[in-house]
């Protein structure tokens, strides 16, 4: 009887200590310091800071790791910003404007904060994607990113559910983040509704 009092005091200890640690890690980048801004520019509403995880590799990796799809498919959804690009799942896909053509200047902490979209097969364009716009582009780490029009997609940690758009316009990590059009445009306007994001 000891005996199995000490076990199920050690399985309640343990139990507790997972939880405790996993409360620890909910709190992700978007609070912080926005690193790689560059010191003159003026802040602006639309300013985020970004605390890295404590291991930025090891989050790196797992964030990537989380938003790779074998089937990825990039979709069009009406939102408050007028038509714009989402994954299989309806979670709005951002471009980040330090990337240039087929290439992502996004990683470690980065790609904490906006884990890169990211495929182990051709993506898939849905209904109102350009096909000919959709493709990938290889990571330094191996991975495939899907591109559209040449530009890296991400997703944004911030986004909690579909139709969250709150990445949007976000000066992180030495540039602007947008979310893109079918056309393979940033989308830089003012929401065209008064709902307050999202579609």
């Amino acid at each position: 009887m000891r005996r199995h009092t000490r076990t199920v005091t050690a399985l309640a200890s343990a139990l507790l200590m997972a939880t405790a640690a996993a409360g620890c890690s909910d709190g992700g980048g978007g609070h912080g310091s926005a690193s790689g801004t560059d010191a003159g520019e003026q802040p602006n509403n639309h300013e985020v800071d970004v605390v890295p995880a404590a291991s930025s590799s090891a989050s790196a990796s797992a964030s990537s790791s989380a938003s790779a799809s074998s089937a990825a498919k990039v979709d069009v959804k009406n939102g408050t910003f007028g038509k714009m690009l989402v994954d299989e799942k309806g979670r709005s896909l951002y471009e980040f404007d330090k990337d240039t053509t087929n290439k992502s200047m996004c990683t470690g902490s980065c790609a904490t904060a906006w884990p890169p979209f990211t495929a182990t097969s051709k993506p898939v364009a849905g209904s109102g994607i350009k096909a000919n716009l959709l493709t990938t582009t290889k990571r330094s780490d191996g991975s495939e990113q899907v591109t559209y029009n040449g530009r890296p997609l991400y997703r944004f940690e911030g986004d909690k559910t579909p139709g969250d758009i709150n990445g949007q316009d976000i000066n992180a990590f030495g540039a602007k983040w947008f979310i893109m059009n079918p056309d393979g445009k940033k989308v830089t306007t003012k929401p065209q509704n008064n709902n307050g994001g999202g579609y």
